[in-house]
């Protein structure tokens, strides 16, 4: 990309790099799609866990997954959009309820978020093998918690520097319990998860959809004033640079990373005829993961609006004016 067409500065407007455009797993619609789809969100909206905006802003996004791993992403969501508005001690003790409500679902919960993460147990955790079983729960536990890091720093207004970022957004982002849903009852032994090169692999994926997800929600985010958990504001406050210089500094990143991705495919060893096949399928599901949270970013409203697909095409953004967080 032409770096210095990053930006337009007669109307303040930027253009995303097209990170993706060279990652040789296209996009892929599950062909359950649409009935798991229905069925999760017929499910999420007994709750009423949201306020009328946010439901019609929920009522427009489309999750790409089955209805396992819908139903993770519908509670990711409510959890999310919990977590907008509250502060530390309130999250935290959304997480203990999502937490318990997930470990013990035998066992009714009085809140809404806990209910809702029990129910996601009773029913989604049975079609899980037992040990991705409880690599989903220790996954998904160090998922909440990094929430509660969040609005600490939220609280605390406290920005952190580019590493330190990063260590936290590997758990804000939720990859890895995504990933745990990957395999269902498939078998794969921890220590073949956890082989240099597999663990390379997830490392890789779960920057590249980071880097994705923050380019995506940037606009929305920094016009809330919600943008300091988001690797565009990160390094632009702590290298001083302009947001022309930031957009190019992910894509560079973004091409490093996708390279190193695909190195690194061609260097995973062979595990035994017994696991060679399930090992193939989760890594085709980790890049496939890469693809879908792109495809998600345009083909919802969440972040464009109705204009997702034409922003997709032209790569063309307008920054919208910053305004009260607690307006948006």
């Amino acid at each position: 990309m032409n770096f210095s067409s990053l930006f337009d500065a007669n109307d303040c407007a930027y253009y995303l790099p097209d990170t993706l455009a060279d990652w040789p797993w296209p996009r892929h619609l599950n062909a359950s799609h649409a009935s798991a789809k229905a069925a999760s969100d017929a499910w999420i909206k007994k709750f009423n866990a949201f306020s009328p905006k946010a439901q019609d802003s929920f009522d427009r996004c489309d999750f790409k997954q089955l209805r396992a791993a819908c139903d993770m992403m519908q509670l990711c969501w409510v959890f999310d959009e919990y977590s907008d508005r509250e502060n530390e001690d309130a999250i935290r003790h959304m997480a203990d309820c999502i937490m318990l409500g997930i470990r013990r679902p035998q066992v009714p919960q009085n809140t809404t978020l806990g209910e809702i993460a029990r129910q996601f147990g009773e029913r989604v955790l049975t079609v899980l093998s037992p040990q991705n079983r409880e690599r989903f729960i220790e996954s998904f536990e160090d998922y909440t918690d990094a929430i509660v890091q969040r609005a600490q720093d939220r609280d605390r207004a406290y920005v952190r520097n580019v590493q330190d970022y990063f260590s936290v957004r590997r758990e804000t982002i939720g990859t890895r319990p995504a990933f745990a849903f990957l395999l269902f009852d498939k078998t794969i032994p921890n220590e073949i998860l956890e082989d240099p090169v597999m663990s390379q692999l997830q490392s890789l994926a779960s920057d590249m959809i980071i880097l994705g997800n923050d380019l995506y929600s940037y606009n929305k985010e920094q016009a809330s004033g919600a943008d300091g958990h988001n690797v565009i504001t990160i390094v632009r406050k702590a290298y001083g640079w302009s947001l022309e210089r930031a957009l190019q500094w992910v894509d560079e990143l973004h091409d490093d990373l996708a390279r190193s991705f695909l190195d690194a495919v061609a260097t995973v060893p062979s595990f035994g005829a017994e696991y060679d096949s399930n090992v193939r399928h989760f890594i085709d599901g980790v890049a496939q993961w890469v693809r879908a949270n792109e495809a998600w970013s345009f083909e919802s409203q969440r972040y464009f609006g109705a204009c997702g697909l034409k922003v997709q095409k032209e790569r063309r953004v307008v920054l919208m004016p910053r305004v009260d967080s607690e307006s948006a």
